[in-house]
C-alpha cells in the first residue's frame, strides 16, 4: 500500500517569486536522491507535478506554491513506505533548498 507523505514550507516571497524559484531550483533534486536519480517535471499552472526515478522505483509528487506557503505532497510506493518519516523529516529540513534564490540578473 503507497504511503503518503505532506509538508508545508512556509514563505513570505509571494505566490510568482516561489514559483519562479522552484523553477530554477528542481534541478537539483538529484543531488539529495541517495544513489542517483531522474526528476521528471511540469507545471499545471501554479502546481509542479514530478516523478523521481531511484532506486528501481517511482515516486509521483507535487508542490502546490501558494502565497505563504508551498505544499510537497508524496506518495511512497510498496516498500519505500517504511522510509516515510525519515522522508518527511528530511523534506521539513531540507525542503527550503526549492525556495533559495540563485538568481543572478
Amino acid at each position: 500500500m503507497a504511503q503518503p507523505i505532506e509538508v508545508d514550507l512556509p514563505h513570505n516571497l509571494g505566490k510568482d517569486e516561489a514559483r519562479r524559484r522552484i523553477a530554477d531550483n528542481i534541478h537539483r533534486l538529484t543531488e539529495h536522491i541517495p544513489g542517483g536519480g531522474r526528476v521528471e517535471s511540469g507545471w499545471a499552472g501554479d502546481q509542479l507535478n514530478l516523478n523521481v526515478h531511484a532506486l528501481g522505483d517511482s515516486v509521483q509528487s507535487t508542490i502546490d506554491v501558494e502565497e505563504t506557503r508551498v505544499r510537497v505532497k508524496m506518495l511512497l510506493p510498496g516498500l519505500l513506505g517504511v522510509f516515510a518519516a525519515p522522508i518527511q523529516a528530511a523534506l521539513q529540513k531540507k525542503g527550503g533548498v526549492l525556495l533559495e534564490d540563485h538568481h543572478k540578473g
